[in-house]
């Protein structure tokens, strides 16, 4: 069973997408295109009936920790690290400019 992908279609998606392609290319696509969903349609043919849907197949298991409030540095050993501060805060460039 062959499911051909012509150069219509495939000149009208690379439209779609804004993809300029040349008559050759076209062709080319076309065949190759046609190929891969000939591949797929194989797998219609492999006898599934008895095979469970899987929705996981690595298994992986949550590895990020646990999210826990945690006490963090005092205002003041924060503003210790910063470059400037003024009158508690932060004190950063003008970016906008000043107004």
């Amino acid at each position: 069973m062959t499911n051909k992908i012509d150069t219509d279609m495939v000149k009208h998606v690379a439209h779609l997408v804004r993809l300029g392609i040349s008559e050759e290319e076209a062709q080319k696509f076309s065949g190759q295109f046609s190929s891969i969903i000939d591949y797929f349609t194989m797998l219609n043919e492999v006898d599934t009936e008895n095979i469970p849907p899987a929705s996981d197949i690595t298994n992986n298991k949550n590895v990020l920790r646990e999210d826990i409030a945690q006490p963090s540095m005092s205002r003041a050993e924060f503003l210790n690290n910063a470059p400037q501060s003024e009158r508690g805060y932060v004190k950063v460039p003008t970016v906008l400019g000043e107004d």
